[in-house]
This record gives C-alpha cells, sequence and structure tokens, in this order.
C-alpha cells in the first residue's frame, strides 16, 4: 500500500462528529477560517450523518413516557462511579488510537437508537433487517472515513450536485457524498462508475442527496462516473456523464 503523509484536510470528518480531542479541534478551528473546501466538507458530513441516523430512527409511542415514568420508582439506584486514573502516556495512546474509533461510534449510534426503538416497538423481521443494513452501511462508511490514509477529491456535476470521494487504500474502498441531487425524472435514477483502464464499471446506485459506499474495487480505478440512467440500472452508461472526476491520488 501507498504511504501518505499527514494532511489536516482529512480531520473534516472526525471534527463533524466531535472525534478530535480539544487540540487537535482547536488546530482545526484555525485551519477553517482559511479553507472553503474543508468547510463545505465539514457541512456535507454533518448533514451525511444526520441523514444516516433517520433512516432507521422512529418517533416512540406516547405510552411510552408514562409507562418509563411510572417504572422509575422500582429501578435500583446505580452506585456512584469511581474514577479510573491512566498514566498520561498510555491516555496519549489510547486517544489517538479512539479518534478513528470515535468516529465510527459517532456515525452509528444514532442509528443504534433508531434501530432500538424499530426492535422494541415493532419486533419485525423487516425492520429489523432494514435496522442491519443500515448499520452495516454506516459502519462500512465510518470505517473509510476514519482511515489514516484516507483522501478526499471534491466535484461539481453538470445538474450543480457538490460531490465528494473519500478514498483509503488501507481499506481498498471508496465512500462517495452527493449535495443538492436534483431529483431523477419518473422511471430514472442516479448509477455511479468506476473507470478501470477504459470500461466503466457499474459502482451502485445514488437516488437523492446522502453518501454511499462504492461497490467495486477502487484501488486500479481512475475516476468516478455519475450518469443518469433506466430506475432498473445500466450494464454500460447510456447517457453522458454527468460527472467523471479523478479519484483522490
Amino acid at each position: 500500500m501507498k504511504q501518505h503523509q499527514f494532511d489536516i484536510h482529512t480531520f473534516a470528518a472526525a471534527y463533524a462528529l466531535n472525534a478530535l480531542d480539544r487540540a487537535e479541534r482547536e488546530t482545526f478551528d484555525d485551519h477553517l477560517q482559511h479553507c472553503d473546501d474543508c468547510r463545505n466538507e465539514v457541512a456535507e458530513f454533518e448533514a451525511t450523518a444526520a441523514r444516516l441516523a433517520s433512516a432507521v430512527a422512529q418517533e416512540p409511542p406516547a405510552s411510552m413516557k408514562q409507562r418509563t415514568m411510572s417504572a422509575i420508582d422500582g429501578v435500583r439506584q446505580l452506585p456512584p462511579r469511581v474514577p479510573v486514573t491512566v498514566t498520561t502516556s498510555l491516555a496519549g495512546r489510547l486517544r489517538r488510537k479512539a479518534v478513528p474509533l470515535a468516529l465510527a461510534a459517532s456515525l452509528a449510534s444514532a442509528a443504534s437508537f433508531g434501530g432500538l426503538a424499530v426492535w422494541q416497538h415493532q419486533q419485525s423481521a423487516d425492520s429489523q433487517q432494514q435496522a442491519r443494513q443500515v448499520q452495516q452501511q454506516l459502519d462500512a462508511v465510518s470505517t473509510v472515513l476514519a482511515a489514516p490514509d484516507s483522501r478526499t477529491a471534491h466535484g461539481r456535476a453538470t445538474n450543480g450536485a457538490l460531490t465528494t470521494v473519500v478514498t483509503s487504500d488501507r481499506e481498498n474502498k471508496a465512500v462517495f457524498t452527493a449535495t443538492g441531487l436534483p431529483a431523477p425524472a419518473p422511471g430514472k435514477t442516479y448509477q455511479l462508475w468506476l473507470a478501470h483502464e477504459g470500461t466503466m464499471r457499474s459502482a451502485g446506485f445514488i437516488h437523492s442527496d446522502g453518501t454511499i459506499l462504492l461497490a467495486g474495487n477502487p484501488s486500479d480505478a481512475t475516476a468516478v462516473g455519475l450518469t443518469l440512467e433506466p430506475s432498473e440500472g445500466s450494464a454500460q452508461p447510456t447517457s453522458a456523464p454527468l460527472l467523471l472526476m479523478n479519484l483522490p491520488a
């Protein structure tokens, strides 16, 4: 795998999800004052996290509050927590290792609460399967975003949508985000492609604003494309590309 020097721009995802420590956050705050790309990227990641969380979220029933309040009197109080002392050097190592884990946890936690609500109140196999699929998507996306070798590229489609691609050699995966994507015409959908030595291979579908993990192997791909295709998809692009953007090197 290729080795890449540290780049402060890779802090954008962790910053959006409050996964940086105080010193790192202050450093990135200063960086944001003069980096339009990072400000846009932070906004995109914040919006993406909210959309992913809402995928399985469900409003609790009105009766839940009354049942909870009624049960409080019968719940045993937990003993006070005893502080745990950790040496400074160990704490530093743990903090550095925890940054990508905190990012993944931040993305996944909201969906976990939504998935729990679905499991408790619906108890249906379909809802549980949906929650599992969303959780898997969150895990996969957050792993790429938190990878130490992640690299980012930005683009704009001909229909005005702002796009971001994050790749990781270590994970051998890529994540695509679209913002401001117009609704496709009836019977149409947006299809993503990876360019491999002149051959376009399908990399999945994106139906509206959001973030997806690209299907396929991005390691030997040179670019990502976006076209408008029939709703069932196409084996090869059938329309002019709305976007053809080089993958971040």
